[in-house]
């Protein structure tokens, strides 16, 4: 009798292994570790960029039933200080502008440079081949960043307590900037006076007159509620915004596959139902803004471009010149 117990127990510890082994194999995210990321943005909410973020939290912590939890910080940093933090893994993903591009692959910065690209379709054949991949692939190495998706943020509007309608109005014009050498060069050029303001400087810039003017995306204009500050929206059109969504790559590398998986399908989903809601949406920033009180210009679109073209053609052979506005163009 004792012999058949001294069996029996070893058996049934081997049972109990097996059983816990087949939960485990069942479910998955019970056997691994609890997940923070933490995503920024410059942006506040109501902007794309941080619906893009919501989404992707939602989809996350649902699919993974709570283990994986997402914290996001927006409107707080910026778009600088988040690629740097991004970059150094302090800071896990992002869902940002696209300096990420100008800080780790500066050649390819044409890709959100004032009149380069003719709408958001044109932007993504381009993005899509092998310019696209060589940037992505310099990113990666330079800012160890990987690339998750991109979000289509609008075409990019001026607004002013003046109407503009070409470059006479724009002369000696204080217009906010993003610290962005390129863009101001290109302004410079349209006869504006450039002051590099980051975004949370933007509003207080704007009211106190250190910056008589700005330009930006609808969502832009609309979450820091320039309408206070501005009572003019020129459509110039000049420059078919986008953003993106990235990770840390030594992070995502040190991930378990299936999470690896379920971070890049959830990135997918919440990009690409952020740019429907834009495609389908950007009128209602238009309408709503206009409600405020702002007042729509249509400028001669036209003579402002060919005003920019010398300058645009002159980064494409001093900073962009990994191709030139021609190629880019046929594409």
């Amino acid at each position: 009798m004792m012999r058949s117990r001294v069996g029996f127990l070893p058996a049934l510890l081997c049972l109990g292994a097996l059983a816990v082994g087949a939960l485990a194999m069942l479910h998955p995210a019970a056997a691994q570790a609890p997940v923070t990321i933490r995503i920024g943005s410059p942006f506040k909410s109501g902007h794309v960029l941080v619906d893009a973020a919501e989404q992707f939290k939602s989809l996350v912590e649902q699919r993974s039933n709570g283990r994986i939890t997402v914290a996001i910080d927006a409107g707080t940093k910026t778009e600088i200080d988040i690629n740097k933090m991004n970059s150094a893994g302090t800071l896990e993903m992002q869902s940002n502008g696209t300096n990420f591009l100008e800080l780790y692959a500066p050649p390819y910065y044409f890709f959100t440079g004032p009149y380069v690209m003719k709408d958001f379709d044109h932007f993504t054949r381009v993005w899509n081949g092998k310019l696209g991949r060589d940037a992505r692939a310099e990113m990666e190495k330079n800012g160890n960043l990987k690339y998750l998706g991109t979000i289509y943020r609008g075409q990019r509007w001026t607004t002013a307590n003046k109407p503009v309608y070409t470059p006479a109005e724009l002369y000696g014009l204080k217009l906010r900037l993003p610290p962005i050498p390129s863009w101001m060069a290109v302004w410079k050029a349209l006869g504006a006076d450039p002051v590099a303001l980051t975004l949370p400087e933007l509003y207080p810039g704007l009211k106190s007159g250190k910056a008589e003017a700005s330009e930006g995306d609808l969502p832009q204009i609309s979450s820091f509620k320039l309408d206070e500050v501005q009572n003019h929206l020129v459509m110039t059109n000049h420059l078919v915004q986008v953003g993106g969504m990235l990770i840390n790559k030594t992070f995502f590398d040190r991930l378990p596959k299936a999470d690896q998986d379920l971070v890049v399908r959830a990135a997918d989903e919440a990009c690409n139902a952020a740019n429907e809601k834009m495609k389908n949406g950007e009128i209602a920033f238009l309408l709503n803004l206009q409600r405020k009180g702002m007042k729509v210009v249509i400028p001669d679109a036209e003579q402002l471009r060919a005003k920019a073209r010398g300058a645009v053609e002159e980064l494409f052979k001093t900073q962009w010149n990994v191709t030139t506005w021609a190629q880019v163009l046929a594409q």
